[in-house]
């Protein structure tokens, strides 16, 4: 299982989101991120407001990193395909968002991107195992959506456990990614648990290197 760290730039300085996305970059004997994550909040999903399509779009253009877009908005079926369409390489929506959760996922990988189910922390898996085949990513927020800085709820790692558990058994083929409080003391909790791609905002762009900060914690993790 490759492990991914996906550094998120809500933790960077949105005057310098090309120079945050270079920070992260690999360079040699510092392998750098496997995803750059980008939250995009609406200011209705959730109470805060953040970047839209035509930063992501300037982002795509300023990095090689993949892009992984986080959509905390409304309306998903409306306005995710946009983010696959602009070339991010996986666009992650809210299932709580969208009464049909797999026609946006089916609809993302028509448009070119990887599709992401995100769940809130206190929605349940189970209702959604069996759409789990139209994704190649299932996000379970280990903070409640909307703000950066939060403190990481171990509570909900059995959702995560629970997910690896399908995975290895044969049923599905997705990652894992958890998001919120992701750092050195946490990592370790949530990969032990089956997430294999972790999203780290703080963690990273508080470090005096942000790319050290990031191989750091991808060595963290394979201690599992």
């Amino acid at each position: 299982m490759e492990l991914f760290v996906a550094p998120s730039i809500l933790s960077a300085d949105f005057a310098r989101l090309a120079e945050a996305a270079a920070s992260v970059a690999g360079r040699p004997g510092t392998p750098g991120a496997d995803w750059l994550h980008v939250d995009v909040m609406d200011n209705h999903f959730v109470p805060n407001l953040t970047l839209g399509l035509p930063v992501v779009k300037s982002i795509r253009a300023a990095t090689e990193i993949p892009l992984d877009c986080h959509l905390m908005i409304e309306d998903p079926a409306r306005w995710a395909p946009g983010y696959a369409e602009a070339g991010a390489h996986n666009v992650t929506f809210h299932a709580e968002a969208t009464d049909d959760p797999a026609a946006v996922g089916r609809d993302l990988r028509k448009a070119g991107a990887k599709a992401g189910l995100a769940l809130k922390p206190g929605t349940p898996l189970e209702p959604y195992l069996e759409i789990l085949r139209d994704f190649d990513t299932l996000l379970v927020m280990t903070v409640e959506p909307g703000f950066g800085g939060q403190e990481f709820m171990a509570e909900v790692l059995p959702k995560v456990t629970e997910a690896r558990r399908r995975v290895e058994s044969g049923h599905l083929e997705l990652r894992i990614e958890v998001d919120g409080g992701i750092n050195a003391d946490t990592i370790h909790a949530a990969a032990e648990a089956g997430a294999d791609t972790f999203v780290a905002g703080s963690a990273v762009y508080n470090a005096d290197d942000p790319a050290k900060a990031v191989a750091a914690l991808r060595e963290l993790a394979a201690r599992r």
